[in-house]
């Protein structure tokens, strides 16, 4: 028989119920988080002052969400975990008027289908709570338990009658990471609402309510915040805008810290974080993102909340409209906000830091020189852009490997690019790319990281989302050299951290590995857990930009990088290291010929 092989017909059938309910349960509750999310925001919707979140094994063993809000009267108590059954909801609709934060997949039905669900509940008007116990989505059970008013939902054994969906969960420290950060951004969606995360009895984060919201982003973003942030607050096309955002200097490097709320709802769009992008491109170099609290409120009508089964993403109408207008808002804002010298940002945040630069000795000292006291000319404007270093350019030449020639440094723009002369022309020289391609080679190729006892430990303090990541990724952040223990209520204590070839790292940085680590590692990094940590820890470790070099280590970094060979043209993450100008080129644009 020619062509492909026949394909038996098998007849079409209806799945059983119990299976289609699964299958249903699935687009909503897709890990422990999603089951936490879920759960918070129906107690907002409930009208909760208050919400404690307590976990077991991050969330895998057991959930348990408690409120203070309306409660569920007796009668309704099964109801509230039927599929089709709300009341947020007219029965005849409309599906799109909805204004609370639930009804998209029912979130309770959903849960009780793939989990041991308890859900007990009290009104004002009852004298003590009644509740129900459902298996795998059957009732199971009733019973009377002593609580406040309120309601309290319990769920155990996530997908233990789907098995083949919890064997892809992370482990349970990732999964509290998970659960920390849902926490953290239903939080900043409502903070006029108390909300405590426990795990395994001990406190993760209490987030206190508050009706400013630039307190809200500070109790997830660290307090460093409250100094280094500014309001947002203008209409926009159907609505307004409002929120605080950090300036500049705290900005972060993953899009994470940035926290967006639409009418209420905590929601992840690439499209707004990349507006809000946009508001900063002259101020924050590639790699950098914006961090704060953004909430924007819009007509129903412009709005479409049933797009995802988790609520994730939303709908705008004319929604290029809406995003210029808040481009423009951010922009308005940051640029009429003070100006600030003196920002010091968070841990994981703000900039990365410096490194302790090597001493030079007998070389002659850093490539930078002090500035001069006599009378600006047009040569010392020349002078303040391109710093010449304190040595004659010979003696801080690398020689390159496979017969290039050999660099010569002539100086440092801002210290931020090495100016060098080849045989060719001219090279310009990113420090810090440069730096972190040796750095990631060399860790990538097995060499230790050494660690450098602090004689007097940096406090610092780290988001809940940082103290979830560092619980996960305890030993991969000792490997890389930093050694944290906690110091009292929501602080920390970095007792020693990474050197590497006489370069100290400071203690504060260890906050951006942290954002990294929760974040998967850096996403342009090939997938391998051994990639991505010698990324992550060369990034923090190597010359930044800013710090003062001397011409030994640019001499040892750009003679290891021509080692490389032609495949090092790139740091671990895309960005180019160094730029050629050939003498013809600049002989053209000097319009010079024939020279």
């Amino acid at each position: 028989m020619s062509g492909a092989a026949r394909i038996e017909r098998r007849p079409i059938r209806r799945l059983d119920p119990a299976t289609v309910e699964r299958i249903a349960a699935g687009e909503v509750v897709e890990r422990p988080a999603s089951v936490v999310k879920e759960l918070v925001e129906n107690a907002i919707d409930a009208g909760a002052t208050a919400i404690t979140v307590r976990i077991v094994n991050g969330g895998l063993d057991r959930i348990e969400v408690a409120d203070d809000g309306v409660g569920i009267p007796p009668s309704e108590l099964e109801l509230a975990v039927e599929r089709h059954a709300t009341s947020k909801l007219a029965p005849e609709g409309p599906v799109e008027d909805v204004g609370s934060l639930g009804f998209r997949g029912e979130a309770l039905a959903a849960i009780a289908t793939v989990a041991r669900l308890r859900l007990y509940s009290r009104t004002g008007e009852q004298e003590s709570s009644e509740g129900i116990s459902i298996v795998g989505g059957a009732l199971a059970g009733r019973f009377v338990e002593a609580r406040a008013p309120g309601t309290t939902v319990e769920v155990e054994d996530l997908f233990f009658n789907t098995p083949a969906r919890r064997k892809f969960l992370k482990s349970p420290a990732a999964e509290q990471v998970e659960i920390v950060d849902q926490v953290e951004r239903v939080y900043a969606a409502h903070p006029s609402v108390t909300v405590r995360l426990e795990s395994e009895g001990r406190e993760l984060g209490t987030y206190p309510a508050t009706s400013d919201l630039r307190e809200a982003a500070a109790r997830v973003l660290g307090p460093e915040f409250l100094r280094a942030s500014f309001s947002v607050g203008d209409e926009v096309p159907g609505g307004r805008l409002h929120g605080a955002l950090g300036r500049p200097p705290f900005a972060a490097s993953t899009p994470r810290g940035l926290y967006l709320a639409v009418n209420g709802r905590a929601v992840a769009s690439r499209a707004l974080q990349g507006t809000v992008r946009a508001a900063f491109a002259q101020e924050l170099p590639r790699g950098r993102y914006p961090v704060g609290l953004l909430h924007l409120e819009l007509d129903r009508d412009r709005l479409d909340v049933n797009v995802h089964p988790t609520k994730r993403e939303v709908r705008l109408a004319r929604e290029r409209e809406v995003a210029e207008a808040v481009r423009v808002r951010v922009r308005e804002a940051l640029i009429a906000a003070d100006p600030l010298t003196d920002v010091a940002p968070r841990p994981g945040i703000g900039h990365l830091g410096t490194l302790g630069a090597p001493s030079v000795g007998a070389v002659g000292g850093p490539v930078r020189s002090a500035p001069s006291s006599r009378s600006s000319t047009a040569g010392e404007a020349v002078q303040k852009t391109l710093d010449r270093p304190s040595v004659p350019p010979a003696a801080v030449g690398a020689r390159a490997g496979g017969g290039r020639p050999s660099l010569t440094l002539l100086g440092c723009v801002q210290s931020l690019y090495w100016v060098a002369e080849s045989g060719e022309g001219l090279v310009l020289i990113d420090q810090h790319a440069a730096s972190e391609r040796v750095l990631f080679d060399a860790l990538y190729r097995g060499q230790p990281v050494a660690r450098q006892a602090l004689v007097d430990p940096v406090t610092i303090r780290l988001s809940g989302t940082q103290r979830a990541a560092l619980r996960a990724h305890a030993d991969e952040v000792l490997r890389a050299g930093f050694d944290v223990e906690e110091f009292g209520p929501g602080t920390h204590r970095v007792r020693t951290v990474p050197t590497f070839r006489g370069a100290r790292a400071r203690a504060e940085t260890v906050g951006d590995l942290l954002d990294e680590l929760a974040d998967g590692g850096r996403p342009t990094v090939p997938d391998g857990m051994k990639e991505r940590t010698a990324a992550t820890l060369a990034c923090h470790a190597a010359i930044r930009a800013g710090d003062t070099v001397g011409p030994e280590e640019f001499s040892r970094v750009l003679g290891e990088l021509a080692a490389l060979g032609e495949a090092a043209v790139t740091c671990p993450h895309g960005r180019p290291i160094l730029l050629r100008f050939d003498r013809s080129r600049l002989d053209r644009w000097f319009l010079r010929s024939g020279t």
